[in-house]
């Protein structure tokens, strides 16, 4: 998928009519619940490669929250009516039940910082369905890659889609736009 187009960049990051390119905006300190032990060193390993690739630091702790990138795994979505304080988390009431409802296999959300960076993320991933039989190195890079900017559809990881996180990772343009010029200047960053 080549990515020259400022349509077609803009389209990736439209939800509703509404354009938002956010990256983050302070280190990311990633936790991963409900993976089996022998997994965890894929997923971390993915996780570091997408963020270093991007040029983002890790770090152990977030001051504020402890983890800001939680991803949670779980093979029937009732499982996360068991995790404590799990509809203050999320900010959403039976959010289990609904992705239930939707048959959907993951779901993504974001919290802000006062500037409009990504300040957290929360991934929540169903290994019940369609994805249990995902490739495990894919499946991980593929959750980093959705969780290091504020995509409004699925991406596929891919080298166009490599540069372009680069690219909205150039410290000379705002952690977070609104408007869909934004991708304007996207553009010429993947064609220096």
């Amino acid at each position: 998928m080549g990515l020259q187009d400022p349509g077609q960049i803009a389209a990736l990051f439209t939800r509703d009519g509404q354009y938002l390119c956010a990256r983050w905006g302070r280190p990311v300190a990633p936790v991963i619940f409900g993976l089996a032990e022998e997994s965890l060193p894929v997923f971390r390993a993915a996780t570091r490669a997408v963020l270093a690739h991007a040029g983002q630091p890790i770090a152990e702790t977030d001051p504020e929250m402890g983890a800001n990138m939680l991803t949670f795994f779980t093979r029937d979505w009732d499982e996360l009516r068991d995790v404590p304080d799990f509809d203050r988390l999320t900010g959403q009431a039976d959010l289990p039940g609904r992705l239930k409802r939707q048959c959907a296999d993951q779901y993504r959300l974001f919290r802000f910082d006062a500037d409009g960076a990504i300040r957290a993320c929360i991934t929540l991933v169903n290994m019940g369905g369609p994805l249990a039989s995902a490739h495990p190195g894919q499946l991980a890079e593929t959750l980093a890659v959705r969780a290091v900017l504020t995509f409004a559809r699925d991406v596929t990881p891919s080298a166009a889609l490599a540069a372009l996180i680069r690219a909205a990772y150039d410290p000379a343009l705002p952690a977070a736009a609104r408007d869909a010029s934004h991708a304007l200047r996207l553009v010429a960053r993947l064609s220096s």
